[in-house]
Order: structure tokens, then sequence, then C-alpha cells
């Protein structure tokens, strides 16, 4: 009888090892699982992040951004570069495809060249999420992340007239305007925004543009390329401006800013005599933020791309999980198709005088990295 009492004891603690087990393994399961945005919430999930070059300074950190975003959340990520050549983006977006991504993340080198790619990951079930760049001509993009861009081209526009004094009635003054890349439909948003401001002052003769051109698409620049932009600078100069100064001009992005730069002090602007024009840009890149203290660009607008690759992986997260997706804007971002729900941030004008509390307290840039 005692052998059998002890038998039954010893069977009653081996049941209840395993059972508490059990439950040990389940609680942990249920942890890693989440699905409350927690550190394991993406744990299984695949992300493709399509980005469209690594010679922009802000695309680099919008990418690292995302991706780090993305693997606190538990999330597998494949981020790619194509270098501005649109056939490698396409060929990026099969690949993730194939590959079995579960949500993708695109920034668009061209608006209207995903079309067909983008039907390939309807068929897969993979909704696409349009990262500052919307994409144009298709049903198959689900979100928009981006900043308010009318109204960067509105700071830009606004910082001229500031500068030159033109609500007091101060002019004329020579003005040049350049246009972003025309395949990208931000670039019509900024200049338009840009206009709103500038058009009244150009229509009274206030701001004089001597070249003539005033329109979108005679002030462009493909791919956003500071080499190009520098060489169409160099031809207003000599064209246009033998006797006459440059007061202003109108630059929609740093890279563009850079080669502006350059060609004005080729022909002897930054100089006491003859000093640089108010120019303004966008992104805050570092070159061109180091350029401003010293006296160089004037101006340009803050994006802080943190915050934007934040809302994209938002959106992503509760696409996955199928919760709602906050969106601020439901009418303005038409692709030719539909209207695309959307997101927008706020961007903020910064100069001299308030670089550091926009950049350095933030935390976007060190002060030790502006000062070497």
């Amino acid at each position: 009888m005692k052998k059998v009492i002890t038998l039954m004891l010893s069977l009653m603690m081996v049941f209840a090892l395993a059972a508490c087990g059990a439950a040990k393994t389940g609680g942990d399961t249920a942890a890693a699982g989440g699905g409350s945005g927690t550190d394991q919430g993406g744990k299984g999930k695949f992300v493709g992040i399509a980005m469209p070059t690594k010679s922009s300074e802000r695309w680099v950190k919008d990418g690292d951004n995302m991706m780090k975003e993305f693997q606190k959340l538990g999330y597998k990520t494949d981020l790619q570069y194509a270098e501005d050549v649109v056939e490698n983006q396409v060929s990026q977006i099969e690949n993730m495809i194939t590959k079995g991504v579960n949500v993708l993340v695109i920034a668009s080198i061209d608006g209207e060249s995903l079309t067909n790619v983008l039907d390939k990951a309807k068929k897969a079930n993979i909704p696409v999420i349009a990262y500052d760049r919307l994409i144009k001509k298709t049903d198959n993009v689900s979100y928009y992340a981006t900043f308010d861009n009318f109204k960067v081209g509105v700071l830009q526009g606004s910082y001229i007239e500031q500068k030159l004094g033109l609500k007091d009635g101060k002019g004329p003054f020579n003005i040049e305007l350049f246009g972003g890349s025309p395949d990208d439909n931000n670039a019509y948003f900024f200049f338009d925004g840009a206009m709103s401001v500038l058009k009244p002052y150009i229509d009274s003769g206030k701001l004089v543009v001597r070249s003539g051109q005033t329109k979108m698409d005679q002030v462009a620049t493909l791919r956003w390329d500071g080499a190009t932009a520098q060489a169409r600078m160099d031809n207003l100069l000599s064209a246009k401006y033998a006797t006459d100064k440059v007061d202003a001009v109108l630059s929609p992005y740093d890279g563009i800013s850079i080669g502006i730069l350059s060609s004005l002090k080729g022909v002897g602007y930054g100089t006491k005599d003859k000093p640089l024009p108010v120019i303004t840009g966008q992104d805050a890149e570092l070159a061109s933020v180091k350029s401003i203290i010293a006296g160089g660009q004037t101006q340009t607008v803050f994006k802080d791309t943190r915050e934007l690759a934040k809302k994209a992986v938002e959106m992503a997260d509760s696409i996955l999980k199928g919760t709602e997706v906050k969106v601020n804007d439901t009418k303005t971002y038409n692709n030719g198709v539909k209207i695309v729900p959307s997101f927008l941030l706020q961007p903020v004008s910064v100069d001299v005088t308030n670089y550091e509390k926009a950049l350095v307290e933030t935390g976007y840039y060190s002060k030790d990295q502006l000062a070497k």
C-alpha cells in the first residue's frame, strides 16, 4: 500500500511540473505574438522598403529611420535603393513581391512608372504605402505619408518676400525660379506653393524674372540634380545678368541650391561688392545647413524625416494588425485614379536665426556635426 501511495505522489508531481511548464510556454508565446505595438508586435511579418537614391542624404536617413522603427516592432525588413533608375526600382519591388513581403513602403523615382508592378502587388494581396512622393495612375496604393508640400513652397516664397521687404513695397528685384523634377508630383506642389506668394509681385513688377522663365515646364530640374541646376544657372547668368545682379533665387531643394551657389560664386558672387542673393532650399541637408551658418545658402525647409518614418511605420503596423489607419487629409492627393488617404506632417522654415532651435535642440544634428 505504501508503495502505491508513493507511486501516486510521484505521478502527481510529474503532472504538476508538466502543467507548470506548459503554462509558462504559453505565456511566453503570447508575449512574443503581442499585437500590442510592443517590441515584438511585428514578429513573422516582412516589410519591403523601396527608396529612390543614396545620392541624397535625406533618403539615406529616411531608409535607416524606417528600418530601425520597423525592427523595433519585430518586423523583418528589405531596404533597397534604386539610384534614381526607374527600371532598378521596378525590379527591386518585383523582387520584394517574390520574396513575400507583407507590405510595401515606396518612395518612387517616377510616380507614374509603377502601375504594372503594383498590379502584381495587388494580386499578391500586398498593401502599398506611398512615402513622401505620391504614386500616380494606379488604384493600388493604400495610403500616403508626406509633409504639407504646398506649405513647403509657401514657406520658401514667404521667406523671399520677407527678406526682400516686398510687403513693405520695396523693389524691383531680380529673381530666377527653379523647380524640382517633373516626374515627382511633389515638385508641382512646392512650385505652386511658392508661386502663390511670388506671382503677385512678378505680375506687379516688384519681382523681375529676366529670363522670362516662370512656368514649371521651363524651370524644372530633372531628378533634382544639382549639376543640372548649376548648368542652367550658368546659362542664365551669362545670357541675362552680364550687367544686372540676381537678388533672389527660388530653389526647391538643397541639392539644387548647392549647384546654384557654385554657379554664382563662379562669376564673383559672395564678395563684399557682390553679395550672394537670397537662396531658398529644402531638406536641411548637412552641407546646406553648414552653408547657411557660413553665410552661403540663406534658408532651407526642415522636414523631420524621423517623424515621417514613424508615421509610415505606424500606418504599416495598423494595416497589418487590421486596426484603423490614422490620416488627416482625404481631399488633396488625387493620383489620377483615386484620392489617396494621407497623413501630412508640418514643415519648418530654417535660417541662421533658428537653426539651433530647429535642428540641434531637437537632436537632428549635433553641434559637433555642424562645426566640422
